[in-house]
């Protein structure tokens, strides 16, 4: 039975797709105070590793809820969908927190504000592929579906890499900050919030569908704002840092 008719259902989505414009904007003024720029100014102090478990385990217990909840109803293709997103974020909840070696805190306001967002994109997304998600046989082979297929591969390698590179920075017990080099990082600051944007841009094409979009836009709406933080960081802290290397976008931004 539906929780909401789906009138209401995009309304409610429309608000929130507006709210990402709204936090861009505030994220393009205020750094966010965690990593490289943490501070107790949000709340208690959680390890980075118990932090990044506790954020993003919960939109992967919740898709996983809606799949078993509706799987008799489900088509190949809303698999697929479901089993990119629940692989995305099993890998940021069970692998990469226990990959990463710094020491970095991250404050429960944080922390919080992570779930929630989690939470909003994981509902809307599985909500949308239980309910209204709609594909015809040959999906599999539209250009959107093989389009949007692509460029996910192409941003999670990118963001896979780009993190290794940077755990790999940190040999042996080094907490300190180094200038990465090589790959993409040629080219910019966070290839790895990079590859997450075109991950989540080719998950929007190959899903052809809001809730997929508005997922990436608010990916974009948090990391743009970090990328630029980030690149204005090494730009203070190195003098020889690279000076045609931009922040997020090759040779543009």
């Amino acid at each position: 039975m539906a929780f909401m008719n789906e009138t209401l259902f995009y309304q409610i989505l429309y608000g929130w797709i507006a709210l990402a414009f709204i936090v861009f904007a505030f994220n393009l003024r205020i750094v966010a105070p965690y990593g490289r720029h943490a501070s107790a100014s949000w709340g208690p102090l959680l390890s980075s590793r118990l932090a990044w478990m506790v954020m993003e385990s919960p939109v992967l217990v919740l898709m996983l809820y809606f799949a078993w909840r509706h799987y008799q109803e489900l088509s190949a293709v809303v698999w697929w969908l479901f089993f990119l997103f629940v692989a995305h974020y099993f890998h940021r909840t069970f692998i990469f927190p226990f990959r990463i070696r710094n020491s970095k805190k991250v404050p429960l306001g944080i922390v919080v504000l992570a779930i929630i967002f989690n939470l909003f994109n994981g509902f809307f997304i599985g909500y949308y592929l239980t309910h209204y998600a709609h594909y015809p046989a040959d999906w599999w082979f539209s250009w959107p579906f093989i389009t949007g297929t692509l460029l996910f591969a192409a941003g999670a390698y990118i963001n896979w890499r780009a993190d290794t590179m940077l755990i790999n920075l940190r040999n042996g017990n080094s907490t300190g900050y180094r200038i990465p080099r090589g790959f993409l990082f040629e080219y910019v600051s966070c290839p790895n919030h990079f590859g997450e944007m075109l991950e989540w841009l080719g998950y929007a094409l190959m899903s052809f569908s809001l809730p997929a979009l508005a997922f990436a836009l608010w990916t974009m709406a948090n990391l743009i704002p970090r990328a630029l933080a980030h690149h204005r960081w090494y730009l203070q802290h190195f003098d020889d840092y690279p000076a045609g290397r931009k922040a997020f976008l090759p040779g543009i931004w």
